[in-house]
């Protein structure tokens, strides 16, 4: 047999492995969006998060999934209940969201041969598990390059080897993090059971123990690993996604629409004369759009949204069942699933300084992020960096200046 074919064949034995995909928390810093599902199930170009994974681990062969669950589960398990191609899926509860480690401890019967460990709530690309699941050795990581390391486990490598992971660091300069992407053999279970005994959860501190008995643990590098913390990170994400849809058209456009660059229109679409839209751009299905609206690009529009006529859109992520009034202007801002928004409101991108849970974020530029089932009545000003919580009621000819919490009407 050539020596090629013989690889081939063991690399096909080897994606028989199984995955388990970490999925169970509830994400507190991307509220008011995870007041309702968990951040698993947050919409990027119109796909939850954890869709990315199941896709990626699908197309690197992998097809025996068990995804860890626990906050606001039925949204995960109702999204995957018609999810076919060739994916078999098992659902395990992490009753107390107590650490990653203590979550993958709960897969723990499923698991009797080296399988992955992933997050669902990142967005990786199944080139760089496909390169993980050829590494050799019984323990292996996926690490990324990051210009702010800070936030999350940085890692000191010697010859593609892990030798430390520091747990967010003081360090502002680019530097390799952890992505929490594995490759592990049956037996972290045992590791894992010595530290959660112990009160400790997280799964970085079972790695470390690993490489401080001299193991060998190997890291693959990756560039297409996406990471989502905080609610305008769904925009940055979005845009970053959006560039690798083809364009579609479905639904119906009329005549005098212009189209421009990749758009990826959904069935039963309607787009309505002299509406003008520029790619990369995702408009879900059953929507309702112009005419004479402007969509530019960067821009998500979930299903069943209606826009109404000359509205001005960009850099923006709109959810499902969203009514946005005519005249209106968005640009980088988010929309929750269910706002009706009325005629000429508008949010002012800028730059600005967002505090969340005591963490203060400097961005470029940013409007404003409505949480969901909002209504918000004519002729508002959203000024840059506002976040309003999820059933707020916004009077007419108000300005909002600052942040307001879920169940506010502002008059």
């Amino acid at each position: 047999m050539e020596k090629g074919k013989i690889q081939e064949e063991s690399y096909q034995a080897m994606i028989t492995m199984k995955a388990v995909i970490l999925a169970a928390g509830e994400g507190t810093r991307l509220k008011p969006y995870t007041e309702t599902i968990p951040k698993v199930m947050l919409p990027v170009a119109n796909k939850p998060i954890i869709a990315y994974v199941v896709d990626a681990l699908r197309k690197s062969g992998i097809t025996e999934i068990i995804i860890v669950v626990g906050y606001k589960k039925e949204a995960i398990m109702e999204y995957f209940k018609d999810y076919t191609n060739d994916i078999n899926i098992t659902y395990v509860t992490q009753e107390q969201q107590l650490g990653t480690a203590h979550a993958l401890l709960q897969a723990r019967n499923y698991i009797k041969d080296t399988f992955l460990v992933l997050s669902g709530d990142n967005i990786i690309d199944h080139p760089s598990i496909a390169a993980l699941i050829k590494t050799k050795t019984d323990y292996a990581m996926l690490i990324k390059k990051h210009p702010q390391p800070s936030k999350y486990g940085v890692v000191s490598i010697d010859h593609n080897q892990l030798k430390e992971i520091i747990e967010k660091p003081a360090i502002e300069e680019e530097m390799y993090i952890s992505t929490g992407i594995y490759k592990l053999p049956p037996s972290i279970f045992d590791d894992i059971e010595t530290y959660t005994c112990q009160g400790l959860y997280a799964l970085t501190l079972v790695i470390q123990s690993i490489v401080n008995r001299d193991e060998t643990i190997s890291t693959i590098s990756t560039t297409m690993w996406k990471d989502i913390i905080y609610p305008w990170d769904l925009i940055t994400v979005n845009a970053t996604m959006m560039q690798t849809l083809p364009a579609a058209t479905a639904g119906t456009i009329e005549k005098g629409v212009t189209i421009k660059g990749p758009v990826h229109i959904g069935k039963d679409t309607k787009i309505y004369a002299g509406t003008y839209i520029t790619g990369p751009v995702v408009i879900g299905e059953g929507c309702e759009i112009g005419p004479n609206a402007c969509i530019f690009p960067s821009t998500s529009i979930g299903n069943n949204t209606v826009i109404y006529p000359f509205c001005t859109i960009r850099d923006s992520v709109i959810m499902n069942n969203v009514h946005l009034g005519a005249n209106s202007f968005l640009s980088h801002s988010i929309i929750g699933k269910g706002s009706v928004i009325k005629n000429s409101c508008s949010t002012i991108p800028e730059k600005t300084t967002i505090e969340v849970e005591g963490e203060f974020n400097t961005l470029p530029i940013i409007g404003a992020m409505i949480g969901d089932d909002c209504t918000i009545e004519s002729n508002v000003v959203i000024q840059a960096g506002s976040i309003i919580g999820r059933n707020c009621m916004i009077h007419p000819l108000t300005t909002i200046r600052e942040s307001i919490p879920s169940y506010t009407k502002v008059m």
